[in-house]
């Protein structure tokens, strides 16, 4: 049974796939959740309002998007 197994011959498609998935969800989710805090501290513990709570929030999903998104691969 043990001399059954050949290092590197096992399709693993699915688990780099379910990994990738897990990294995106994890990345995108922490930007959300950063957001998401960001806004409700500055809502209801400072003097910021609503507005300007919402504008924060905004700047820093805006500027979490443009920092983590996947850029392609470099052509050489």
């Amino acid at each position: 049974m043990a001399s059954d197994y050949h290092r590197g011959d096992m399709e693993i498609q699915e688990q780099v796939s379910t990994y990738h998935l897990f990294v995106m969800m994890a990345k995108w989710g922490s930007l959300a959740l950063a957001a998401l805090l960001i806004f409700i501290t500055l809502w209801f513990c400072t003097d910021t309002g609503f507005i300007g709570s919402f504008i924060t929030g905004l700047v820093v999903s805006v500027g979490g998007f443009l920092v983590m998104r996947e850029h392609g691969a470099p052509e050489h």
